[in-house]
């Protein structure tokens, strides 16, 4: 049976997001206070992402977020607005369980002049 969203389980439920995504999984590099690291971006839009990665960074904290480009690299800096740890398990004869860390972020600016915002547009 197919596990339903938040939002179909309960019809009470206001779905905050603002704009469209994109739901495209790309790398990015992260830097922080507690540390650097590689993440995978997920759920891409104007104001924020969600980035998997090993270590995130704690709630309110800022993280330079590089976008590595071909045409060169794009730079922004966000605010962790959640952290996420989720626990399941894997289909079929998956072994183990299976985990995934990762942070809410949203964007506060982009480094190198509004040329740079519009890429995501």
């Amino acid at each position: 049976m197919q596990r339903l969203r938040r939002a179909e389980q309960d019809p009470a439920v206001v779905e905050r997001r603002e704009g469209t995504r994109l739901d495209k999984v790309f790398r990015v590099y992260l830097e922080g206070e507690h540390g650097c690291g590689l993440g995978i971006a997920r759920n891409i839009s104007q104001g924020g992402l969600f980035v998997e990665t090993r270590a995130p960074q704690p709630i309110g904290t800022q993280v330079r977020i590089t976008f590595p480009s071909e045409s060169g690299n794009m730079l922004a800096v966000a605010e962790v607005r959640y952290v996420c740890h989720l626990m399941g398990r894997g289909h079929g004869g998956a072994p183990g369980p299976l985990a995934m860390r990762g942070m809410g972020l949203r964007f506060l600016y982009f480094e190198g002049g509004p040329e740079s915002v519009t890429a995501l547009h």
